[in-house]
């Protein structure tokens, strides 16, 4: 299979890095330390139409496809200092866009998708609960049918982008006799709604510039309109997008690697100790080496399975692959950048502690590494 990228994809990427190099960079550091949101930038990302990049030209987005859209990604990973803000725009546009984009109605997608496509709009993941962490679906939230409406009562929390959210797209249990299939329900909620609280704002170890917070639900009446998909369809809804999200996301992180690799590779090759370039030595080449080779095979395996996205084929296996080792590959490259720099790779205004702390935050979003690894061997039939 030939992965070599078209004459557009190589220019979008360029002119991506370009972008998140000038625009979005200047000031990570300053906004890491205020758990700050970066609501300039993301205007910026707007105007390139970063939060859109799968959206059909007719709502407002760029039309792309999946692999077009990970090789995008990638350059944002790659020219954007700002893990927190890389985060929020896929936590956006992989967990909310995407499930409107693929199963809103007309009035709902025209509606929504030219403001979401532009960052007009934010949009926050409402699904995950205190006493549910990876058990998604045994949740406590509900939507009981009240004629024109639903009534929601519940709470969600660890909901990124949820502190500064215009839009919600909320699962709630609408049929406790059942869970995944037919239990769940997707709904459109809007932040004016009535009922709908912002609750407590968190402080995390990394990505920090993506805000992150609880949602509360308390007799929020939602209109039958704002149901996303079909009554008691919200469980495919979920882990489609959960499958966008741990391919695509992740395409970003292969940036950041490739990022990690330069500066692993200019510093050994200018650091000297004992009269010798440190890159002369097998423990920091080899390190650099073993770098190289997780760049490659994680920029394969996302390249490969967002193919895979476009095509409609099944693809949750690989999914879940290249979640796993992607997230993993970036914690273990992050640690080595931090070690070949030594007390420079310790310290914040070089930027690779701040990579380090973000790259954290990949081994449990999305699914943990070892719920990958529960889904992978669920796949092999065990």
């Amino acid at each position: 299979m030939d992965f070599n990228l078209s004459e557009d994809q190589r220019l979008l990427k360029d002119e991506i890095i370009r972008f998140a190099k000038a625009e979005l960079s200047p000031g990570a550091r300053e906004r890491d330390e205020l758990h700050q949101f970066p609501r300039e930038q993301w205007d910026k990302c707007g105007e390139m139409g970063l939060q859109g990049l799968v959206v059909p030209p007719e709502y407002g987005g760029s039309g792309l496809d999946a692999l077009s859209a990970a090789t995008a990604l990638e350059a944002l990973g790659y020219g954007c200092d700002d893990g927190g803000l890389v985060f929020a725009i896929c936590a956006h546009l992989l967990a909310c866009v995407v499930p409107i984009w693929k199963h809103g109605t007309e009035a709902q997608k025209q509606r929504y998708l030219p403001d979401l496509s532009k960052g007009r709009l934010i949009a926050v993941n409402a699904m995950t609960e205190p006493a549910g962490g990876s058990d998604a679906f045994a949740m406590s939230t509900r939507a009981v049918a009240d004629g024109d409406h639903f009534v929601v009562n519940g709470a969600k929390t660890f909901s990124s982008n949820g502190p500064v959210a215009d839009l919600a797209v909320l699962y709630a249990n609408t049929n406790p006799d059942k869970a995944y299939l037919g239990g769940v329900t997707a709904f459109l909620v809007e932040r004016d709604t009535p009922g709908f609280i912002k609750g407590q704002t968190f402080h995390k170890m990394g990505l920090r510039s993506c805000a992150i917070g609880e949602l509360v639900f308390e007799d929020a009446r939602v209109p039958r309109s704002a149901v996303l998909g079909a009554v008691g369809g919200g469980g495919p809804i979920f882990a489609q997008s959960m499958e966008w999200e741990r391919v695509c996301l992740v395409a970003a992180h292969v940036g950041t690697m490739q990022r990690l690799l330069e500066q692993a590779v200019d510093y050994a090759r200018t650091r000297k100790v004992f009269g010798k370039r440190i890159g002369e030595f097998q423990a920091v080449s080899h390190a650099i080496a073993d770098m190289k080779v997780r760049l490659e095979a994680s920029r394969l395996l996302v390249y490969h399975a967002a193919s895979r996205l476009s095509s409609g084929r099944t693809v949750g296996m690989d999914a879940s692959i290249t979640k796993l080792f992607v997230s993993e590959a970036l914690v273990k490259s992050a640690m080595d950048t931090v070690q070949i720099l030594g007390g420079y790779g310790f310290m914040t205004e070089y930027g690779v502690e701040r990579t380090l702390r973000d790259a954290v935050g990949g081994t449990i979003y999305s699914g943990t590494s070892q719920m990958q690894r529960n889904i992978i061997a669920g796949w092999l039939g065990l």
